[in-house]
Formats: C-alpha cells, structure tokens, sequence
C-alpha cells in the first residue's frame, strides 16, 4: 500500500520542517509515502496567475489513475476515527491514491474539478506548511487506529 503526498513549494520554518520529518519517519512503519514538493508560484502576486502555474507543476504529478483528495477547508470534515475509517476505504479501493495540499491561494478550478474528493482538516484557517503537519500527524494517527496502536485517545 502507498501514499502520494503533493505539496506546493518548500518549508522555509525549521521547526515545520522538522515536525513534518518526524512524522514521515513514523509513518514508515505503516505506509509507503510518496512525499512529492512541487514549484511554488514565485513570478506573480496574481492569485490566478499563481494557481495557474501550481495547476501546471501539479499535474506534472496526478496520473489518470489516481484518486485524488484535496486538502481544502470547504472539503468533508471527519473525527479522527471516521478519517481513519474513511481512509481506509479509499486504501482498499484505490490502489493510487494522492492527497494535494496546495499554496497559500488553495487551487485552480482545473484542479478542484480533477479532485475525486476533499477532506477539511477544520473549519478554520491554517497556513499551508503547517497543514502539512497537522495532515501528517492525522494520517499517523489514522494508521495508528487502524492497527490497534494506543496513540489516540478516546
């Protein structure tokens, strides 16, 4: 079983980076994960502009095959044990299955018309390098409760 995460642009804070590195090496017992990092938009302050070249250098990515689920506040909202139950599903029926968390202006419609699925972390608003934290500590515990683990709580 695999894992594709695409993310826009690079992790510029350490402790982002370093908390996004401990998880990934956690999640190596569980998962093979694909960790994709795609060109930021540098050359424009154009929201467009910017979702337009993200759209281009994640595409790059996403084959037909895959079943993609966007990380977008507007997506379906889960408690950890349904995502992990959900997750699971998508796992058994979808042998590619790639999860996008975009830049700072989200995505183009091109690639929200493309997505199979999205799934909200909240209903509030994060920065998109500490989403992929908190998306990487939820997939960890995902993976926990699906194997019976005594990291999460209830």
């Amino acid at each position: 079983m695999s894992i594709k995460l695409l993310v826009v642009g690079d992790t510029k804070e350490l402790f982002f980076a370093q908390s996004e590195s401990e998880y990934l090496k956690r999640l190596t017992k569980f998962v093979k994960l694909n960790y994709v990092k795609v060109a930021g938009s540098k050359k424009s302050s154009i929201r467009e502009d910017c979702l337009k070249m993200e759209e281009e250098q994640i595409n790059k990515y996403i084959s037909a095959t895959d079943f993609v689920i966007l990380l977008d506040e507007n997506g379906e909202e889960y408690n950890s044990r349904n995502w992990a139950a959900n997750l699971n599903e998508k796992l058994t029926n979808h042998p590619n299955l790639t999860f996008v968390i975009g830049g700072a202006f989200g995505f183009s419609d091109s690639i929200k018309k493309r997505a199979n699925a999205k799934w909200s972390l909240s209903k509030l608003t994060f920065p998109h390098h500490l989403v992929r934290t908190i998306f990487l500590e939820q997939l960890y515990r995902a993976f926990t409760i699906l194997n019976g683990g005594k990291y999460h709580n209830d």
